[in-house]
């Protein structure tokens, strides 16, 4: 499962925890809350290896790092702490409808610019918003926050999207840090299943990223928005299952 992560984190341009959350809990068999709480620190070794191959192809807008991985970091630690206040199940769901709403902003053309139009540079701050809100979904999903940067920097912002991937990777690695401290210290992580997950992501994220460079960015958008939407679909159903049958 962390392969397959990796692979989707360094293609996709998110932390990978799309999958590894589920996985998580229903192969695993890990608590809700921890199925939220221990994909973050397997996000940052994820981000890292993946961001080498984007840095490469020159694929990486340090402007929109500079303005947006702050806020993001904080608005992960704010939203790492109301994890503890809040039903992990419902943050699950929510997940869910966050992955659809990427595959729907993806498969629609986000991030497709003709050759007539100059590339979008968005103000600082319309990327430090999208860095909070990116980050706030970060600790409060257990999430790497590519889910919302990825459609709001390519399709509402305007930015190419090989550019937003490879941008995303690095943003994300800033913000998983202050959502992991919070969510160690409420006792979110399993540190096994971190490991174990770790083996496996690091080498899957370096297939992924190298295969998007390569590809075209109509195909890229594709197979992303058609992977996602599979993600989504079976991930709010077994959700929706498990709550109706809880009740």
């Amino acid at each position: 499962m962390g392969f397959v992560a990796g692979a989707m984190g360094g293609a996709f341009g998110v932390g990978g925890a799309i999958l590894t959350t589920p996985a998580t809990q229903v192969i695993m068999g890990q608590p809700p809350i921890v199925a939220v709480g221990t994909p973050l620190p397997v996000i940052f070794p994820t981000t890292l290896s993946g961001m080498q191959a984007y840095r490469r192809a020159g694929e990486i807008d340090y402007r929109a790092v500079k303005w947006a991985a702050v806020p993001g970091a904080a608005g992960a630690a704010g939203g790492a702490i109301l994890t503890k206040w809040i039903d992990a199940r419902f943050l699950l769901l929510a997940t869910a409808a966050l992955i659809a709403w990427q595959a729907i902003r993806v498969g629609r053309g986000a991030g497709t610019r003709s050759a007539e139009r100059p590339e979008a540079r968005p103000a600082g701050l319309d990327l430090a918003l999208t860095g909070l809100g990116a980050g706030f979904a970060s600790g409060l999903l257990g999430i790497g926050g590519g889910i919302v940067m990825v459609p709001v920097m390519s399709g509402i912002l305007g930015m190419p999207l090989k550019r937003v991937l490879g941008t995303s990777l690095v943003i994300i690695a800033v913000m998983v840090i202050p959502g992991t401290i919070v969510h160690a210290w409420l006792g979110h992580i399993n540190w096994a299943v971190f490991l174990w997950l770790t083996i496996g992501v690091i080498p899957g994220d370096m297939v992924g990223s190298r295969w998007t460079i390569r590809t075209s960015e109509r195909t890229v958008r594709l197979v992303v928005a058609t992977f996602l939407s599979a993600v989504a679909i079976s991930y709010g159903a077994f959700e929706i299952h498990a709550l109706i049958a809880g009740a």
